[in-house]
C-alpha cells in the first residue's frame, strides 16, 4: 500500500475564503444605513402661521432661505422667554445652542420676501442659499452604473458556475470524479449479476490497468477504448463502474449531453479540459454515457444545415482519442443503445478498439439478477427464484429490479409480513399490462365478447405446435387493454417460417373467434392486427419468406434513420402488398378452422373466463388436454436439472 500523498505544505497557513455573497450584503447594508442615517436633530419644524407669530413677538434673529422652499429661522439666544414658549420648558438654557433653529416650509420665495420686508423693524437678517445633497447626487449620478456593474458581475458568476470562475469557466469539464479516496463504496464485478460475456471482455482492461507491464513487455499497447452497446437497462453504466472499481483507478463519469452548450466552441473546450484532467489522474477511466448525443454520423440528417457545434465537439473528441498527443493510461468507456447512428471514424480501431454487446439476460442471468435484488426483501419461505426467472422473459436488469420493488410495495399494501409468489406475479402483470382498472364498467354483452376474444387466443395458441406456451388469460382491464392472454415466449436465437406463421395465427385467433361465434367483428383486435401485419410485412420485405419474392431482402442496415426513397419499384410494392394480404388471410382462415373444429371447448373456456375472469394454463389443459409438443423452454429446464445435481440453493428463505 502506498502512502497517501498531499499537496499542501505542513507549514502553510490555511487561506481565508471570503464568500462574495456576504460582501454584497455588507455593501447593501452600508448604503441603506447612509440613506436612513441622520445627524442629531437640531431644528424644530413648525407651521408657517406659528412662524409668523414668533416673528411678530421678536423671537427670530436670523433667517436662511434654502432652495426657495424652506426657511431656517434662528431663535434669539438671549430671549429665554422664546425658548420657554416654543419648547414649553422652564430649563431654557438647555435648548440654547442645541435646538435654536426652527424649520418652516414657505409658500413661495416672492411672498416670503414681501412678508419679511414688511417686518423691517424687527432687524431680521435674511440670506438665500442653494444647497445640494452630496449623497443624493452620487446615487442619481452613479447609481445606475453601479447597478449595471453588479448585475453583470452576478451574471458572469452564474454563467461560470461558481465563485471566481466567471465566463471563462463555462468551457470547463462537467465530469464527476469517483476516486478511491473520495468514494469508499466502490462497485465491483460481484455487484454485477449476469453479463458473463461482457465481463470477460472488459476483464482484459482491468488486468491492463492493474499490471500494464505484463502486456507492454511483449509489445502490446493499451486499448484506447471500449464501446458498450445494448438495450436500455441492461447494466452498461453499472459494468463501467465495476471496471473502475476492480482496477481501483479514478473514474470520470459524464453524459454525452454534458458537452452540448449554447455557446460556440464550449463542447470542444470541455473535451480538452476533460482529457487534461484525465492525464493528470492517469491511469484512469473516462466513461461517457449516451455518447450518441455527440457521436452521431457527420453530414447526415433531415436538414441541409448540420449542427456545426456538435460536429466540432466530435472532431475534438476524435483528435483527443487518437491525435498527435499521447493519452497513456487513459481508457475511454462509452455506452449507447444506438450504435448504428455513430460516426464510422469514432468506431474504427485505435479509438474504440472493441465493441462489447450487453444483451438482455437469459434465464440463468435473470436468476442471478433476482438473487441480487431480492437480498434486501423479506421473502416467504421456499420462494423459487427459477420460477421468477421463467416468468420474466425479455426483462432487463432494470425491469427485474422494478419487479422486485413493485412486489414489495404490493405486499405492503396488502399488510403482509413478507413478499410472496403471488406478489411477484401481480408485479409482473402491473409492469407489463399496466394498473388494474377496477372502476372500469363493462356490460354483460361486452364482457362476453371480451371473454370470447381472449378464449380464441388461448385456444388457437394451445393447439398450434410453435405458438408460445400459455401462462394465463384474463379479462380484467389493465391499462388500455380490456383483456389479455399472457404467454411465456421461448428464448431462441433463430425463428423459422413455421414459428412465425403459428404466432401470427394465434394473434388472429381473437378476431376469428368473434367472427365464428357472433358473425360480427369489433375494434378489440386493433393491437392483434397491427402486430400480425408488421410480422407479415417483415416476412416478405426483410426475411424473403414469401413465394413470389423469395430469398430477397430490402432491408438496408447502412441506410440509417433518414430515407426518402424505397429500395424497390412501384410494381414490386404492389406484389409486396398482395403477398402480405395473402399471408394474413391464410392465417386468419386457419384460425377460423381451428375455432370451428374445437368450438365446444372454446365455448367452455369462454364461459369459465366470464365466471372467474382469470384462468391459467391448468384450466386450458383440463379442457383441451395436454399439449403433445414439448417446448424448448422445458427442454432447457430438464437439462439444467441434470446439470445441477449438486446441491444448489434455488429457494430463498428468510433468516
Amino acid at each position: 500500500m502506498s502512502e497517501k500523498r498531499t499537496n499542501t505544505p505542513k507549514n502553510k497557513k490555511p487561506q481565508i475564503k471570503i464568500n462574495i455573497t456576504w460582501l454584497y450584503l455588507a455593501i447593501g447594508a452600508f448604503l441603506i444605513g447612509i440613506t436612513f442615517w441622520d445627524t442629531p436633530e437640531e431644528s424644530k419644524k413648525v407651521a408657517y402661521s406659528q412662524f409668523q407669530q414668533y416673528v411678530e413677538k421678536g423671537y427670530i434673529s436670523k433667517i436662511v432661505v434654502v432652495n426657495k422652499e424652506t426657511a431656517e429661522a434662528t431663535i434669539n439666544e438671549n430671549d429665554s422667554l422664546a425658548f420657554i414658549e416654543i419648547y414649553g420648558s422652564t430649563d431654557a438654557h438647555k435648548h440654547i445652542g442645541k435646538k435654536s433653529i426652527l424649520e418652516v416650509s414657505i409658500p413661495s420665495a416672492e411672498s416670503f420676501d414681501n412678508y419679511i420686508t414688511s417686518k423691517q423693524e424687527q432687524n431680521i437678517e435674511v440670506t438665500y442659499e442653494d444647497r445640494t445633497d452630496l449623497f443624493d447626487s452620487l446615487i442619481v449620478g452613479f447609481g445606475p452604473f453601479l447597478l449595471i456593474i453588479l448585475f453583470w458581475f452576478f451574471m458572469m458568476r452564474r454563467m461560470g458556475g461558481g465563485a471566481g470562475g466567471g465566463i471563462f469557466s463555462v468551457g470547463k469539464s462537467k465530469a464527476q470524479l469517483f476516486d478511491k479516496d473520495t468514494t469508499p463504496q466502490k462497485v465491483t464485478f460481484k455487484d454485477v449479476a449476469g453479463l458473463e460475456g461482457a465481463k470477460e471482455e472488459v476483464q482484459e482492461i482491468v488486468e491492463f490497468l492493474k499490471s500494464p507491464k505484463k502486456f507492454t513487455k511483449l509489445g502490446g499497447k493499451i486499448p484506447k477504448g471500449a464501446l458498450l452497446v445494448g438495450p436500455p437497462g441492461t447494466g452498461k453504466t453499472l459494468l463501467a463502474k465495476a471496471v473502475a472499481g476492480e482496477a481501483n483507478v479514478p473514474f470520470f463519469s459524464l453524459s454525452g449531453s454534458d458537452f452540448v452548450e449554447m455557446f460556440v466552441g464550449v463542447g470542444a473546450s470541455r473535451v480538452r479540459d476533460l482529457f487534461r484532467q484525465a492525464k493528470e489522474k492517469s491511469p484512469c477511466i473516462i466513461f461517457i454515457d449516451e455518447i450518441d448525443a455527440i457521436g452521431r454520423a457527420r453530414g447526415k440528417g433531415p436538414s441541409i444545415n448540420s449542427n456545426d457545434e456538435r460536429e466540432n465537439t466530435l472532431n475534438q473528441l476524435l483528435t483527443e482519442m487518437d491525435g498527435f498527443g499521447t493519452n497513456s493510461g487513459v481508457i475511454i468507456l462509452a455506452a449507447t443503445n444506438r450504435a448504428d447512428v455513430l460516426d464510422k471514424a469514432l468506431l474504427r480501431a485505435g479509438r474504440f478498439d472493441r465493441q462489447i454487446n450487453v444483451d438482455l439476460p437469459d434465464i440463468h442471468e435473470r436468476e442471478e439478477i433476482f438473487q441480487v435484488h431480492l437480498r434486501p426483501l423479506k421473502l416467504e419461505e421456499g420462494l423459487n427464484i427459477d420460477f421468477l426467472a421463467k416468468q420474466t422473459p425479455g426483462f432487463s436488469g432494470a425491469e427485474i429490479a422494478n419487479v422486485c420493488n413493485e412486489a414489495a410495495l404490493i405486499a405492503a399494501r396488502k399488510n403482509r409480513e413478507s413478499v410472496g409468489k403471488q406478489d411477484f406475479l401481480d408485479a409482473v402483470d402491473r409492469i407489463i399490462g399496466g394498473l388494474e382498472r377496477k372502476n372500469k364498467l363493462t356490460t354483460a354483452t361486452e364482457k362476453n365478447s371480451i371473454a370470447t376474444h381472449e378464449a380464441g387466443h388461448a385456444s388457437v395458441s394451445w393447439l398450434l405446435q410453435y405458438a408460445n406456451p400459455l401462462v394465463k388469460v384474463t379479462i380484467v382491464p389493465r391499462g388500455k387493454a380490456l383483456g389479455a392472454a399472457w404467454y411465456l415466449p421461448e428464448e431462441r436465437q433463430l425463428t423459422t417460417k413455421e414459428q412465425l406463421l403459428d404466432e401470427m395465427c394465434s394473434l388472429l385467433g381473437g378476431r376469428a373467434a368473434e367472427d365464428i361465434c357472433f358473425s360480427t367483428i369489433s375494434t378489440g383486435a386493433l393491437n392483434d392486427l397491427e402486430r400480425a401485419t408488421k410480422m407479415a410485412y417483415s416476412m416478405v420485405v426483410y426475411y424473403g419468406m414469401s413465394d413470389k419474392l423469395s430469398n430477397i431482402s430490402y432491408f438496408d442496415s447502412s441506410r440509417g434513420d433518414y430515407s426518402f426513397t424505397k429500395p424497390y419499384s412501384e410494381k414490386t410494392a404492389e406484389i409486396i402488398d398482395k403477398e402480405v394480404k395473402a399471408i394474413v388471410d391464410e392465417q386468419y382462415n386457419r384460425a377460423k378452422e381451428i375455432i370451428k373444429t374445437h368450438r365446444e371447448q372454446h365455448k367452455e373456456l369462454a364461459d369459465l373466463l366470464v365466471e372467474k375472469e382469470v384462468i391459467f394454463a391448468d384450466d386450458v389443459e383440463r379442457i383441451f388436454g395436454k399439449r403433445p409438443w414439448v417446448s424448448r423452454q422445458d427442454e432447457l429446464s430438464k437439462e439444467n436439472k441434470k446439470d445441477s445435481e449438486e446441491p444448489k440453493d434455488n429457494n430463498i428463505d428468510n433468516e
